[in-house]
């Protein structure tokens, strides 16, 4: 008999003993079967993890620093705040810190607005993003249809704005938008582009200041302070009827000017903008950088701390350390399971090994070789791992399905995570099924035919 021979008629005996007994086969792989469905699951989450960070990077930008105003919400910070005056975040502020920081690439100043939105018989509420020429490329958001507008359109602000594609789908359907005139809230703006798409959660606009963008209409920043509003144009009226009605002298006073349905709609501040982005040449410049920027607002603000800085790369990369190692404790209780699979596998083997005594000892009377009982039971451990790693990717697959649909949480299962999965099963067959395949053969032929 040649050697594939001995080595098919070995495999069809291994493939009877797994047969014959169906049911200890299948206790003996449940172990394998949740282990490897467990492992597919958490690669899937942590998968999905990492798929949301790279997400939400995207979002948010590279490098960037997000500057913020902020508001004296309770008494604490009225008192702190007693006898300074801030002009607020402003487009200066935004000016001189691209002028100033030489580590800084781009700057964004940010106003938004919530208004409605007309054209021809149709009213959607939209909300106004107040910008420059730089925030497109910022956020890397690629133009689906026409241009952006121009620094000389944003110097002298012009009546014109680039649209989302949502808003393109609501207001005209499938129609070609560019030039076409849009009335958002009272004027009358000509449309010059459309963005794509980009979905954010509310947990981004929470967390990392970010914005939704579905609905989303982009207008030069100074066309917003000069058509819409502007929250720094504050009179002397202004400052004593906020004076005489919270009883205070010399702080800083939040009031709104205007006389825009936008503005009076709009809560009380004197913060000319709402956000401010400015974007870094490299990753290792972030923190000096918001360093600096804190610095120099301080000191344009005459000491009143009124705005916060936030860095979403760090603020993400915390969040995906925190994810990982939770992934890894997920991983690891998993990889016990395989492992108490396996540490099965090897305990049946070896009640097989005891109950089969007397047929080793025939085959071994009759011609077959060590190597012949090795590769028999050492073909039915990995026949067990195997069709227990099987089941299991099915298994891992529906429970990543089910995880996704009942919690939200994103799950991907990959064709590399089920490949690990399934070569891990069949190694712990190999492993776990050697020490008994061996001892097997090590058997005493008389001994053996003697055994009842």
């Amino acid at each position: 008999m040649v050697k594939s021979q001995r080595y098919i008629y070995n495999l069809n005996i291994a493939l009877e003993a797994v047969f014959a007994n169906k049911f200890r086969t299948m206790l003996t792989a449940l172990g394998i079967i949740f282990g490897v469905g467990a492992v597919i699951a958490m690669l899937a989450i942590g998968s999905g993890a990492r798929q949301e960070i790279l997400d939400q990077m995207k979002l948010v930008g590279v490098n960037n620093i997000i500057v913020r105003p902020v508001f004296p919400d309770d008494e604490g910070q009225q008192e702190l705040w007693e006898g300074r005056f801030s002009p607020g975040l402003t487009l200066a502020d935004a000016y001189s810190i691209k002028e100033i920081i030489p580590s800084v690439e781009r700057v964004s100043p940010e106003v938004e607005i919530s208004t409605f939105g007309f054209h021809q018989g149709i009213r959607r509420p939209v909300r106004i993003a107040g910008v420059n020429t730089e925030h497109f490329d910022l956020f890397g958001m690629n133009l689906v249809y026409g241009s952006s507008f121009t620094s000389d359109m944003i110097h002298r602000g012009a009546p014109v704005c680039v649209i989302s594609n949502q808003v393109r789908a609501v207001f005209f359907g499938n129609t070609n938008p560019i030039g076409k005139q849009l009335k958002v809230g009272n004027n009358w703006l000509t449309v010059l582009g459309v963005v794509e798409d980009r979905l954010t959660g509310g947990q981004s606009v929470e967390k990392l200041g970010i914005s939704e963008y579905g609905s989303m209409v982009y207008i030069p920043v100074q066309t917003v302070l000069l058509r819409y509003m502007d929250r720094s144009a504050i009179s002397l009226a202004d400052v004593e009827r906020e004076r005489a009605r919270t009883g205070r002298r010399g702080r800083a006073v939040m009031v709104v000017s205007g006389n825009n349905e936008e503005a009076s709609e709009a809560p009380k501040s004197y913060h000319q903008l709402d956000r401010i982005v400015v974007q870094v040449e490299k990753s290792e410049l972030l923190l000096p950088t918001s360093e600096l920027i804190q610095r120099m607002l301080l000191r344009r603000h005459h000491g009143v701390e009124d705005f916060e800085i936030i860095v979403p790369e760090l603020l993400l990369q915390q969040e995906q350390r925190a994810r990982d190692i939770f992934n890894i404790v997920l991983g690891a209780i998993a990889a016990i399971s395989l492992l108490v699979g396996g540490i099965g596998i090897m305990n049946i083997m070896l009640a097989s090994v005891m109950e089969r005594t007397r047929e080793i000892g025939i085959r071994l009377a009759i011609g077959a070789k060590k190597t012949d009982v090795v590769f028999q039971f050492l073909s039915e451990s990995v026949l067990i791992s195997i069709s227990g790693g099987i089941i299991g990717v099915f298994l891992g697959v529906a429970i990543s399905r089910l995880i996704m649909q009942f919690t939200d949480i994103l799950t991907i299962v990959s064709l590399q995570s089920i490949l690990i999965s399934f070569m891990v099963s069949a190694s712990i067959g190999i492993i776990f099924g050697y020490m008994p395949a061996q001892k097997a053969a090590e058997k005493d032929p008389v001994a053996s035919l003697r055994y009842e």
